[in-house]
């Protein structure tokens, strides 16, 4: 994915990241209650050169939960609609779409709330997806654009490779994974990468099911047919060619040390654990 022609994700992206969703090996369980589950990635034991024992700044995340009152299609349309994310995500700052690439490709941008006192992070990414069958998958990996370079009042975060696989289980459950590599930038204390994966996951994953669980009466009421992920025909989106955008390497972003960054959430992690 390294060129232009080959920005697009292929089968292939697809197929590894279905591999990870469903993996068992290398992961460490942070949290496993009432049907939910979140992992993180074994790390290796000896630091890397220059690090002092410092965590990593790529981690990855991975959460599951299953889903026993919506259906995979509704918790689907649910992560692809831009206007209702507005309603349901707490942490979202601003959240549009650029321009379409493909039927199943388009670029966005997206900037959410941090935890006090760190600052706001923002993405810029491609996003594509996949339907097979009874599986929907979305993948987004963070690129250049010209128009939407990095801005002073939020840290650019990197996505590596993050998504969502749903599995209908069902006609109204599904099986619901979100996994996530990313470097958020910023030198991270370990309180915070504890809290997101003990605390914020499961948090974020319950609000995504209360949004499926009203998505339906919501849709109803806004443009019920309108859902141009399923109908590309219905896109109001500028089309872009790919060619334009470019992978966004995460050294190539100005770091911001947030090392000594203390808040009272800290101790609310450190309960958890």
């Amino acid at each position: 994915m390294s060129q232009c022609e080959d920005i697009l994700p292929d089968d292939k992206v697809f197929s590894d990241f279905r591999k990870q969703c469903l993996s068992v090996d290398n992961w460490h369980t942070k949290y496993d209650k009432n049907g939910m589950e979140v992992w993180v990635e074994s790390q290796p034991t000896t630091p890397s050169h220059g690090s002092k024992n410092k965590h990593p700044k790529v981690h990855k995340i991975k959460c599951r939960m299953t889903i026993k009152d919506v259906s995979a299609e509704t918790m689907y349309d649910v992560l692809h609609d831009g206007q209702y994310r507005k309603k349901w995500d707490p942490s979202v700052l601003e959240s549009f779409d650029v321009a379409r690439l493909s039927a199943n490709a388009d670029v966005g941008y997206y900037s959410w709330l941090c935890p006090k006192p760190l600052k706001n992070r923002d993405v810029v990414t491609l996003r594509s997806w996949q339907v097979n069958d009874v599986e929907y998958m979305i993948v987004n990996y963070s690129v250049k654009h010209p128009k939407h370079p990095p801005r002073k009042d939020v840290v650019r975060a990197v996505s590596i490779l993050t998504g969502y696989l749903i599995v209908s289980t069902g006609p109204n459950s599904c099986l619901f994974t979100y996994l996530s590599q990313a470097d958020p930038k910023g030198s991270l204390p370990k309180w915070v990468v504890n809290k997101a994966s003990q605390v914020l996951a499961p948090k974020v994953l319950r609000c995504v099911h209360k949004a499926g669980q009203n998505y339906p009466e919501w849709k109803g009421q806004n443009s019920p047919n309108h859902k141009p992920w399923l109908n590309p025909e219905q896109s109001d989106l500028p089309m872009m060619d790919a060619r334009e955008l470019s992978i966004q390497r995460a050294d190539s972003l100005e770091n911001v040390d947030e090392s000594s960054s203390r808040d009272v959430l800290e101790n609310d992690a450190e309960d958890s654990n």
